[in-house]
């Protein structure tokens, strides 16, 4: 029900993630992560968010992506029906996709990227992911945005898209989470949501927010 995708900024070390979906909510129920450890994206047919902050919980004692997946959804009964991918802060990726989730569905795994879908109209949906984020310009939101875009452009979901979701997080900038929960645009709007985060008025305030890098953050 879902196509995603999760890079590493090979320029930055930020770790980034964006999904859309033909159904509600898709930010809420697919995409968990943090700088320390890495992204994860957990979907399908019977998604299970705890398949997410698992392999989250896995590469943060240092357990690399393959193993990690391959250990949690392996010990899963209901794994057939769902769909797993995880990226570490080092850039191993790695996904798997049950076999019962509703065709088309795979990933295409890569150095500091992975993408994955399910319910796609076929496998130019994350040919598109890939080629989109790879030839945007701009900075690393709007290249995920792209990617988005781009999947859409050629079929997406086979249902259409009513939810897409952004996370960017890093160790010198606070975390970028924006949902677009129900939209008749969803891409649309979430690229719109992201260019209000640009207005000055927000822009300038950003740096106000600590970091995990800032030696002097607080802790209480």
């Amino acid at each position: 029900m879902t196509y995603s995708i999760l890079a590493r900024d090979a320029e930055t070390g930020a770790l980034g993630g964006a999904a859309a979906t033909g159904s509600l909510c898709v930010g809420g129920w697919v995409l968990r992560g943090d700088s320390v450890c890495g992204l994860s994206a957990s979907q399908g047919a019977a998604p299970s968010t705890f398949w997410g902050e698992d392999v989250l919980a896995a590469m943060r004692e240092g357990e690399e992506p393959a193993a990690a997946v391959a250990r949690i959804t392996g010990a899963d009964r209901g794994r057939d029906w769902r769909q797993l991918s995880a990226l570490d802060r080092q850039g191993r990726t790695a996904a798997f996709t049950g076999d019962s989730n509703t065709r088309w569905r795979g990933s295409v795994i890569d150095r500091d990227l992975v993408v994955a879908g399910n319910l796609l109209v076929g496998p130019e949906v994350l040919e598109a992911v890939l080629e989109g984020y790879r030839s945007a310009t701009g900075g690393f939101a709007e290249r995920l945005i792209a990617a988005l875009a781009a999947g859409e452009t050629v079929g997406g979901d086979s249902r259409g898209l009513q939810s897409a979701a952004l996370l960017v997080v890093s160790d010198d900038a606070p975390p970028l989470t924006l949902r677009v929960d129900w939209a008749e645009a969803p891409v649309q709007s979430l690229q719109a949501l992201y260019q209000r985060t640009r207005d000055p008025s927000y822009a300038t305030w950003l740096p106000t927010v600590p970091t995990r890098a800032d030696r002097e953050r607080g802790h209480g």
